[in-house]
């Protein structure tokens, strides 16, 4: 199996920034204790009030896949959506190496 990678950006409605970040937060406290979650961690962007980046590494893509299902992720998505000035976008990238991740 090949480790799956995600970018996803986030572009909130002015002054929701700091509200999905903490609901993110939350979500990486899930994400914690997926199996096969790897990496999730929530980014700003200086000078970009109304930006948040999720960078995700998963074992697997099932393994992100069966993370939407952890219970309390699907609650945090509803909390999020309202905050969103648009959909999230997202880039998907095969993870090659580097320092922090194995295999």
């Amino acid at each position: 199996m090949d480790k799956v990678g995600l970018y996803v950006k986030f572009r909130t409605q002015a002054g929701h920034r700091d509200s999905l970040v903490k609901i993110l937060l939350e979500a990486a406290g899930l994400m914690a204790g997926a199996s096969g979650c790897e990496l999730y961690m929530v980014n700003t962007v200086p000078g970009e009030d109304d930006v948040v980046w999720v960078t995700e590494i998963w074992r697997s893509a099932a393994d992100h896949e069966v993370s939407l299902s952890v219970p309390g992720v699907r609650e945090l998505i509803g909390q999020a959506m309202p905050l969103l000035a648009g959909p999230p976008e997202r880039i998907d990238v095969r993870p090659a190496g580097g320092a922090g991740l194995d295999g």
